[in-house]
């Protein structure tokens, strides 16, 4: 994975756009976090292939990063993203990790399941 370039995946986000596409999202403070420090809250966000159309679509911030989708009913909604897969052409994969490169965050968005 690189660091994301956002102009390349706002490009993404638009050729993605106004079609039906499969979303993965997956947040995680880190299963052991508690384990090491029992104040530290454990929490996690899970969704697997998940589809949706989106109208909207754009990346912000100076990074980390946050992307969001707006749909017909509401938005999907990603932040902390520091790093993507430029590889893939047919597929979105952007992910976030912490200062220790850790998985905090990930968003995939593709036409095809995952």
């Amino acid at each position: 994975m690189q660091p994301i370039a956002p102009q390349a995946v706002q490009r993404i986000l638009q050729g993605l756009k106004d079609q039906d596409i499969y979303v993965c999202l997956e947040m995680t403070t880190g299963a052991y976090a508690a384990h090491r420090d029992s104040s530290k809250m454990t929490a996690a966000t899970f969704v697997s292939n998940g589809r949706i159309r989106f109208s909207q679509g754009s990346i912000a911030g100076s990074g980390p990063y946050r992307v969001g989708l707006k749909t017909e009913t509401g938005w999907v909604y990603a932040e902390g993203l520091t790093h993507w897969d430029e590889s893939e052409a047919e597929r979105l994969i952007l992910a976030g990790h912490d200062s220790d490169g850790k998985l905090v965050v990930g968003l995939m968005l593709g036409k095809t399941p995952f």
